[in-house]
């Protein structure tokens, strides 16, 4: 396949799944603010664009950061890398650069995504609202791929890139809900679409513990971190034409293998302990692991306006 092809198929993946992902965790913010009176608004926010790998200078006290600069800059501001309207315009950007590989449907989905971000239709839209839409957005891109791709190269490249991105940003949601008050547990179960999946498991018993569990351990659950890291080491597995006998060649391999094994068989209690230490150690893996697997397939694809940022 060529790398060109490949590399818009792997960013297209991330990117839909990064604006889906903001979406859920500013949901879940917004939602802390206005309704718990405990929260204090400048902190959190403050909290939540150094998670979401925006620069804050912790020292800078005299300019305020509250709800309103927060959504301009991971919602709307379409010249902020980090903003849900610049990766959705990335997505579509990177789809046409693949159109030859896209059916017309999943171009269309993703094209008519787009449009509202010029139009200013998205800007326009009360943030729950405009949070629900970009979710049912990705909800549809995802579906009309999932069902129009060909199970071939193409495909594993998009499932490599989605699944990167979901382990990253999950681990960003735990760490958000570890900054933040209890609370935030339930609420970023339901952000991820969680909630009874996770009182199924859990038979009805809510806890911090067992909410941290859920979304960074459980291997049948789509969204938890290690569900992610397995899928992404299935894809690179898929990719790779011949075997090896002796140990594992492809780095992002190795990166995200290790990483997976060192989650599922530690104990907890060293995570839960150092929760946002370890999510950011762990986001740290997905940036290693990214640059691998461009290195590996992409080194003859042309260059591109910021493929790779916070990533």
């Amino acid at each position: 396949m060529l790398s060109r092809i490949a590399e818009s198929l792997f960013w297209i993946g991330r990117y839909v799944e990064r604006a889906e992902d903001t979406a859920r965790i500013l949901d879940v913010q917004t939602q802390l603010i206005l309704e718990d009176p405990g929260v204090d608004e400048e902190t959190t926010c403050r909290t939540l664009l150094s998670i979401m790998g925006v620069e804050v200078d912790p020292d800078d006290t005299a300019t305020a950061i509250d709800t309103a600069q927060v959504l301009r800059v991971l919602a709307y501001d379409t010249t902020s890398s980090a903003s849900i309207a610049a990766t959705l315009a990335a997505a579509r950007e990177s789809a046409r650069r693949a159109r030859e590989t896209l059916s017309t449907s999943m171009w269309e989905a993703m094209n008519t995504t787009y449009r509202a971000i010029p139009s200013g239709h998205f800007r326009s839209m009360r943030p729950p609202v405009a949070f629900r839409w970009v979710r049912d957005r990705a909800a549809q891109i995802n579906g009309i791929g999932e069902a129009t791709m060909t199970r071939d190269e193409g495909y594993q490249f998009l499932v490599l890139g989605r699944s990167i991105e979901r382990a990253d940003m999950t681990s960003r949601l735990v760490a958000t809900a570890a900054l933040t008050s209890g609370s935030a547990w339930g609420t970023s179960l339901r952000a991820c679409g969680a909630y009874e999946a996770f009182l199924r498991t859990y038979k009805g018993l809510e806890t911090e513990r067992g909410a941290a569990e859920f979304l960074l351990l459980d291997r049948l659950f789509p969204r938890s971190v290690v569900f992610g890291l397995t899928q992404a080491e299935r894809a690179l597995e898929s990719l790779e034409s011949a075997g090896t006998r002796v140990g594992v060649q492809n780095e992002a391999q190795r990166l995200l293998g290790r990483t997976r094994a060192e989650l599922e068989y530690r104990s907890l209690s060293d995570f839960v302990a150092e929760l946002p230490s370890e999510m950011e150690r762990l986001q740290r893996t997905c940036a290693l692991a990214t640059d691998a697997i461009t290195r590996r397939y992409f080194a003859g694809a042309e260059a591109t306006e910021w493929h790779g940022v916070r990533a």
